[in-house]
């Protein structure tokens, strides 16, 4: 038995039966073990993911896989329990549920620690982090600012000028100190646009000069982009330095736009473009680590585009200056043409002054004697040769008088002179001056007058009248049979526009009336195609009548001209050679007590003194500085039976002048002013007006100012030269009766 027990025996003790509430806890404890070794990695994953600055993040993740590997061993246990003896299973049970309750212990505590750690544990790396951060940032804004205030000093630098290549070697000059460059070009396109050439070098290292192909690749990858681009060292543009062994510095390039200016307007914009560029290549010093930082490049870039608005601005600048140039020496020539021209017209009326004083003195004593000669017993054939030369003086004063006429028309000294005038007395006038010269060639001659005519107008009553005369005198002229007819009337409103006349504006009103005259004739007639060349200077008017007829070629074109200064217009109208012609013009003029034109005082003229005047006994005094003159206008009024007494200067004028003396005619010379001071002084010695004589000027000169200066010293008239017989008998007429000349004679 005892053996049998001995035998029995065994050293290591039996399983013993698993107890259901050790099992239990060693479950529990294996869960809760697994949970915690579980939730551990999971904390510190979160703590790493939220702390930024840890250092050693690697060894977090070995340990955490170190804690997932243990857990995930609890976590098998709970499928693998086998049968311990008793002592075994509650170490087991009992080591479980302490590692269950530190784990989860632990894992609760990571939960409170780690907001701690990542708060207050590692601030001070973040802090350092953080500083490092800004003070990134901070060196990033200082190179920006100094960026910034290079370009601010650059700009100013290239802006103090605006001379181009002061701009462009200023900004090599300060790019190169600014940016610390070994060198800096500048390639300019050629006039050709097919080449850049070396225009400026920092350094001067290669010579000006050089030039290479624009359709280079590296060249067109600069022009393609704003930006600045780095290229090889070894392209055509970067070759700068001479060669040598040594290790080119890296190298930029950057293409400045060249505005071209075209159709520049000196008060306008100008049209600008850009399809032409600069380059600017830029190198760092050669044999050093030192590379190009993006600030740097935003340098090259923004000085770049200043350059280009610097060259913009002297372009234009350059451009104004040519232009303004270009307009003053315009301006010079304009000015020194209009002053030749100025002196030449001074020339030419001081020489058409001269020569009309000059030719009218002669004039004036042809006329004179062959009107005195007229007047005396003559044959037959002496009659006509006076007659002749009578007729032949007429024309050549009548030429004198259209050439001054013309020269005054062209150069605008003639102005109107405006009065109120009879204006069916004015035709009647030209109609008896007409009769005699177309009688002589057997022509009738036809005045009809339309009712509503006005009796009197308001404008200029000599110019009107010359127009009538030159009119039908031409009609007269070229008529070889048949007649002449003249019809005035005031021209309708529907009819005042003409579209043969665009440049005939009539615009009617209350204080004016459009008169319309026609003038026809049975004529030679004129070809329509030659109606244009009638208003011409020297263009006879009908040709194939001309080797019959004698004239200027002036009537017409003189006519034309006052009609455009009375705002009308004039025309010829034909139906060709044989066949007659019409002469129409239209003139403005004022109506009477209406016109807001200056009114002369009007005087009427009637029909005229049928019987000759007597002028026996009248006292009258001639001054006049030359004997011939002198001797001429004493014979007229001698004869008209005056008592004459002839003086050659104004000194003894004043010292024979008496009160007797009812008229002095007072020669007044185109050069001096002597003759005025004459009539001053007469004034002046008689004081009373009853005493005074009447002083009358007799000139050659058809100045405006001179008539205008004689009146304002007191003279009663003016009377151009040549004077015949017949015109000083009109003018004492007018003297004795109203005291003064009522028109310059």
């Amino acid at each position: 038995m005892g053996t049998y027990n001995m035998d029995l025996c065994n050293c290591i003790e039996p399983p013993w039966p698993a107890d259901e509430l050790l099992m239990k806890y060693q479950y529990i404890s294996d869960f809760f073990i697994a949970l915690a070794y579980f939730s551990i990695p999971l904390e510190l994953i979160y703590f790493v993911k939220k702390s930024a600055v840890f250092p050693y993040r690697w060894v977090l993740v070995q340990f955490g896989a170190f804690i997932v590997l243990c857990g995930a061993t609890h976590l098998i246990n709970l499928w693998t329990f086998t049968m311990h003896t008793r002592t075994v299973a509650v170490v087991m049970t009992t080591a479980k549920i302490l590692t269950a309750v530190v784990s989860c212990a632990t894992a609760l505590m990571l939960v409170h620690i780690i907001p701690d750690l990542l708060s207050v544990k590692t601030r001070e790396l973040f802090l350092k982090n953080k500083a490092a951060e800004l003070d990134r940032e901070m060196g990033l804004i200082r190179t920006q600012e100094e960026t910034g205030r290079h370009v601010r000093m650059l700009t100013h630098e290239i802006r103090s000028t605006l001379d181009r290549h002061t701009i462009l070697k200023t900004t090599l000059v300060e790019l190169g100190r600014t940016l610390g460059l070994e060198e800096c070009a500048l390639w300019m396109p050629t006039r050709t646009g097919l080449e850049l050439h070396l225009s400026y070098t920092l350094r001067h290292q290669n010579p000006v000069g050089f030039t290479v192909p624009i359709q280079l690749p590296v060249i067109n990858q600069v022009f393609n982009t704003s930006r600045a681009v780095k290229i090889s060292p070894n392209s055509p543009v970067a070759r700068l330095r001479p060669a040598g062994k040594y290790m080119p510095g890296e190298v930029v390039a950057v293409r400045v736009p060249l505005l071209h200016l075209s159709n520049f307007q000196i008060h306008d914009w100008p049209e600008l473009s850009t399809k032409r560029y600069a380059l600017m290549v830029l190198m760092l010093p050669s044999d050093s680590a030192r590379q190009w930082h993006v600030h740097e490049l935003e340098l090259v870039e923004v000085v770049a585009d200043q350059v280009a608005v610097a060259l913009s601005h002297a372009a234009i600048l350059e451009e104004s200056m040519r232009a303004r140039d270009l307009l003053m020496e315009q301006n010079v020539a304009l000015d020194l043409a209009r002053r030749e021209a100025e002196t030449a017209v001074r020339a030419r009326n001081d020489f058409l002054a001269v020569m009309n004083h000059e030719m009218r003195t002669p004039m004036h004593a042809i006329i004179a004697l062959s009107s005195l000669l007229q007047e005396t017993e003559l044959t037959p054939e002496q009659r006509l040769m006076v007659e002749t030369i009578l007729k032949s003086s007429n024309i050549l004063a009548t030429l004198i008088n259209d050439v001054l006429d013309l020269s005054r028309l062209e150069d605008g000294s003639l102005q109107l002179e405006i009065g109120t005038f009879s204006l069916h007395s004015l035709f009647r006038e030209a109609l008896n001056l007409i009769k005699p010269v177309a009688s002589v060639k057997k022509l009738y001659v036809t005045l009809s007058l339309s009712p509503d005519l006005p009796e009197y107008a308001v404008g200029d009553e000599k110019r009107l009248m010359q127009v009538v005369l030159n009119v039908v005198g031409n009609a007269v002229k070229f008529t070889k049979e048949g007649g002449i007819s003249i019809s005035a009337f005031v021209a309708k409103a529907e009819s005042l526009r003409d579209p043969r006349a665009p440049d005939f504006f009539p615009i009617p009103s209350d204080n004016h009336f459009y008169l319309r005259v026609e003038v026809k004739d049975t004529g030679s007639g004129v070809n329509p195609q030659d109606t244009p060349k009638l208003f011409m200077k020297f263009v006879q008017s009908q040709p194939l009548a001309a080797k019959n007829s004698s004239g200027s070629g002036l009537g017409l074109a003189i006519c034309k001209r006052f009609v455009n200064l009375m705002e009308g217009q004039i025309r010829i109208e034909s139906e060709g050679l044989g066949r007659g012609s019409t002469a129409i013009f239209i003139v403005k003029l004022g109506i009477p007590g209406r016109s807001t034109e200056s009114e002369l005082s009007f005087i009427h003229k009637g029909p005229g003194i049928q019987a000759k005047p007597n002028f026996s006994g009248l006292k009258v005094v001639v001054v006049d500085e030359n004997s011939v003159g002198r001797m001429v206008t004493r014979g007229l009024l001698v004869h008209l039976g005056c008592d004459v007494l002839a003086v050659a200067s104004g000194d003894e004028c004043i010292r024979v002048v008496t009160h007797e003396h009812k008229v002095v005619f007072l020669d007044v010379t185109l050069p001096g002013t002597e003759s005025f001071e004459v009539a001053v002084r007469i004034h002046e010695k008689f004081a009373k007006r009853p005493d005074r004589p009447i002083i009358v000027a007799l000139t050659g000169n058809t100045d405006r100012t001179t008539k205008e200066n004689c009146l304002r010293v007191g003279m009663a008239g003016v009377i151009l030269k040549p004077v015949s017989l017949d015109k000083m008998r009109s003018v004492l007429s007018d003297l004795l009766e109203h005291g003064y000349l009522v028109e310059s004679q």
